[in-house]
């Protein structure tokens, strides 16, 4: 009996490339019969308004353009209440703000002393894993991809699940607040396993307190020696409330409503979204902006020469520098213009923590190409409605300054958007019941069968 070749799992073999070659001839779309047939690609209008498709209560993405048209500073809205009111409440106070957001997302209304600590206290006792879950499932065969290893962790937790399917709102509120609280643990767990078996670091698995936020408790888990500042873990924070919720027709968001109109489980809509986040288009793009400053900390020699700057950026943009895409990483959104206000509040956050760090040169940079970029882009691109930073373009950055890894920053946002994600899959099981399914129009000409002889 012959013996099995064994396979390269991962090789792209000459006879995938070539049937590879025939497959993406036979893929592409015109893209004059998307206008012809008035088509929303990336279901957006020629001017980059979004095409209605839903109607939510949770969040509210505004453009911050006049009824002229004029574009103006984009806002945003938590359940009705501007972020940068919610944002001086709590830090007004000096109190950790994302457990309150996520209650404000999730049961539409601001606690009230009890109830946040109510909440809290709930989320806390949520914070464990089922037993040997950790030996088990993450430290197998661990993802160089932590996004991956996240999605894993959510999916399997379905068979620890004995109501894993039950879709009444009380079970999927259950479910929804348990991968709340444990998402801070799959991820940082996952990240030490990798940094483990594929780096051959030290492997540090903290067990979570209950007495610190959510903020705290990343930081705790991730560093060795568990420590960190009251700026680091208040500015972490302050990130995770920036990222919690970001309307319902953001790609991983609308992912949760479109799975979950289908009547799936909790725990496949919330990896479908997963899947959706961890694309460089969305929440992996922080990392694209790490990445795109490091490679333009080597290229341009005078960080604060202007006009060296802008040569850098049209190299970029002309597919000639970093990754060769055309892409200036964190500069534009599908809806702000002007300004998204994400971005704003947490700009006099990073400069402050760029002085504390000693990077206040490596912000000036982050400053000087946030102002830049807009000219060149326009000097390239017929600009609709205005380009300017967005929360990508200093996420990176501030999760530089605080020494975190680069492989969790995505799951970091994971960590922040759960509670959106939740809000969305909760108000689409109460109030839909249709699952979605817009429509798509075949144009390949029509073809009579030929037999397999005379082919």
């Amino acid at each position: 009996m012959a013996k099995a070749s064994k396979i390269n799992f991962s090789e792209v073999t000459p006879e995938i490339k070539r049937l590879a070659a025939i497959c993406e001839e036979n893929s592409r779309i015109d893209p004059a019969l998307y206008q012809k047939y008035d088509v929303k690609r990336g279901l957006r209008d020629m001017d980059g308004r979004g095409v209605l498709t839903g109607l939510t209560e949770i969040s509210e993405v505004h453009s911050g353009r006049s009824e002229c048209g004029e574009p103006g500073p984009g806002e945003l809205f938590y359940r009705g209440y501007g972020i940068e009111e919610l944002v001086d409440g709590f830090l007004g106070e000096k109190r950790f703000g994302f457990e309150e957001i996520t209650y404000l997302l999730l049961f539409g209304g601001l606690p009230d002393t009890a109830q946040l600590e109510e909440f809290r206290r709930l989320l806390a006792h949520y914070r464990s894993l089922p037993t040997s879950f950790v030996r088990d499932i993450i430290m197998k065969a661990p993802s160089r991809d932590m996004m991956n290893t996240l999605a894993r962790s959510v999916l399997t937790l379905y068979s620890y699940d004995a109501n894993a399917d039950d879709t009444a709102t009380a079970n999927v509120l259950r479910q929804c607040l348990q991968l709340i609280a444990l998402f801070p643990l799959l991820s940082v767990y996952g990240y030490q396993a990798y940094s483990h078996y594929h780096d051959g670091n030290s492997l540090f698995i903290h067990s979570p307190l209950p007495e610190l936020s959510t903020a705290e408790n990343i930081l705790h888990l991730l560093r060795p020696d568990s420590a960190y500042t009251e700026l680091e873990a208040r500015i972490l924070d302050l990130a995770l409330v920036l990222h919690a919720e970001h309307g319902g027709g953001n790609n991983s968001s609308f992912t949760v409503h479109v799975v979950s109109s289908s009547g799936t489980d909790t725990y496949s809509a919330v990896a479908a979204a997963l899947g959706s986040l961890k694309g460089p288009k969305h929440g992996g793009a922080n990392i694209k902006v790490v990445q795109m400053f490091e490679d333009m900390k080597r290229e341009v020699k005078d960080w604060k020469d202007e006009d060296e700057v802008k040569a850098y950026l049209r190299r970029m943009l002309q597919g000639e520098a970093f990754d060769r895409s055309g892409l200036v990483y964190g500069m534009g959104h599908a809806i702000y213009s002007l300004s998204d206000p994400r971005a704003q509040i947490f700009k006099a956050f990073v400069e402050k923590l760029s002085e504390e760090k000693g990077m206040h040169e490596e912000y000036g940079l982050y400053a000087l190409t946030e102002r830049l970029a807009p000219q060149v882009i326009a000097e390239k691109r017929r600009i609709y409605k205005g380009v300017s930073a967005n929360i990508d373009f200093y996420s990176g950055f501030v999760y530089k300054m605080l020494n975190l890894p680069v492989e969790p920053y995505t799951p970091i946002f994971a960590v922040s958007r759960i509670s959106g994600w939740s809000a969305h899959r909760l108000e689409e099981l109460s109030s839909s019941g249709k699952i979605i399914r817009p429509a798509y129009r075949n144009v390949s000409p029509r073809r009579g069968y030929v037999p397999l002889s005379k082919r």
